[in-house]
């Protein structure tokens, strides 16, 4: 109410004077902690993109996020303004090999998008085939249900979702796409669905249920790290635990992952490999140090080749 609405109501006899400071008193409360509100916002929206530029490479990730957060606010301005407004449909397709950053990404999108208010938890439920597809008839549909409801707030994320199409007509993953699907309708206010997987299996998956696809108006390509990315990233975890790297043992992480991508394609050679070579190198280390009759700070931080194992 304006005030000069309150006046109106005053003069009419409608409305007290102590009525109408109790109005106005109450407007302002309002008010100022719809301000306060707004300002956390901001601040945990920084706080989240912050998070997503401190990993390494995902440029063309970043770049989308920027489209997607400035696509939101105008259509809540638009909105806003009583303007025609485009559907706020968030669900996406993430196509990359394993260890290219699918599920970090999906939690950072989780964050991102309660704070725009798209979603009121922001949370991930990260679920597989196995969690969704049940044994018998009647089974799948309440096993995908669950999963959903689990995820309302936030997003669900399906890994290998190409794997629910797969087992011939008599398979129960069709059963589990319809309420997907359904779910997905009943709930389009409050959760994103997110299917991922390898590129090649993902888009034949889609190929093969166009009706699928185009509920899906959001498709990402994950690209795999490059060698100089993937040592950044093996520094960083390292730095997170208080560790580094010698010169040598850079040059050995290196060769061995150069190895790995050689002999096992990329999907072998990403930022999953690293971590586990790096939680390897460190328990190696300690074996290393824990012999030493003095043992210095330097000691404890250094990891050197000999604590990487082919």
């Amino acid at each position: 109410m304006k005030k000069r609405e309150i006046i109106e109501q005053i003069e009419n006899g409608k409305m007290s004077i102590t009525e109408s400071f109790r109005f106005l008193n109450d407007s302002s409360l309002a008010l100022k902690e719809q301000q306060i509100n707004n300002n956390d916002s901001k601040e945990k929206l920084k706080e989240v993109k912050a998070k997503l530029d401190r990993l390494v490479g995902l440029d063309k990730l970043k770049r989308l996020v920027d489209e997607l957060e400035a696509f939101v606010k105008i259509q809540q301005k638009r909105q806003e303004n009583q303007l025609a407004t485009e559907p706020l449909v968030m669900h996406m397709v993430f196509k990359g090999n394993p260890g290219t950053g699918k599920t970090t990404i999906a939690r950072i999108f989780g964050e991102l998008f309660k704070e725009l208010g798209l979603l009121s938890e922001g949370h991930l439920k990260e679920v597989e085939r196995a969690d969704l597809v049940g044994e018998y008839i009647g089974h799948t549909a309440q096993k995908t249900k669950d999963a959903i409801e689990e995820a309302l707030g936030g997003i669900l994320f399906i890994d290998e979702a190409y794997s629910l199409a797969r087992g011939g007509t008599r398979d129960f993953g069709k059963e589990s796409i319809d309420a997907l699907v359904k779910g997905m309708e009943d709930n389009r206010d409050d959760l994103i669905v997110i299917l991922a997987g390898y590129p090649r299996e993902m888009e034949e998956f889609l190929e093969t249920n166009p009706g699928l696809s185009s509920r899906f108006p959001i498709k990402v390509h994950f690209d795999d790290y490059t060698l100089d990315e993937l040592i950044e990233i093996a520094e960083l975890m390292l730095e997170e635990r208080e560790y580094e790297l010698s010169q040598t043992a850079e040059s050995k992480l290196y060769k061995i992952l150069a190895k790995k991508r050689q002999k096992s394609g990329s999907e072998r050679g990403n930022a999953r490999t690293v971590r586990n070579l790096i939680e390897r190198a460190i328990r190696v280390q300690a074996m290393r140090v824990v012999e030493k009759e003095d043992i210095f700070r330097k000691d404890l931080m250094l990891i050197q080749p000999e604590d990487f194992e082919e």
